[in-house]
């Protein structure tokens, strides 16, 4: 995931769950780090998610733009304990990534097939 602020970006890794009804990622991350101060300046975000291969008729992925927002919903958190129940321990500080933009690349349809999903469709 990538963020910015008026000065700065920043790109980190997350573990997520995808909440389809939603078009959200729920993802945990602490305050104190880059990402999460630029959101709480500008909470635009963009990101990819991949499936790695070597082969290239196999290649896929997504990216996205969208809004983050701390989590306030119960079934979110549920959602992401259900995947992840080692992060209970932690008490982690929970966001959702409201997705208004994908972008899928899928060569098993041709290579370098792209599929948009547009703010409006969304």
């Amino acid at each position: 995931m990538a963020t910015s602020n008026a000065k700065d970006l920043s790109v980190c890794s997350l573990f997520y769950t995808y909440q389809e009804k939603e078009l959200s990622f729920i993802v945990a991350s602490s305050e104190e780090t880059t990402h999460i101060r630029h959101i709480k300046q500008n909470n635009t975000v963009a990101g990819n998610i991949l499936l790695e291969t070597k082969e290239l008729g196999r290649i896929q992925g997504v990216q996205f733009r969208g809004l983050m927002f701390e989590v306030e919903e119960k079934e979110f958190r549920n959602a992401y304990f259900k995947s992840f129940p080692y992060a209970i321990a932690l008490n982690p500080k929970l966001w959702q990534i409201k997705v208004n933009y994908f972008k899928m690349t899928d060569n098993r349809l041709g290579f370098g097939k792209k599929i948009i999903w547009p703010e409006a469709s969304l």
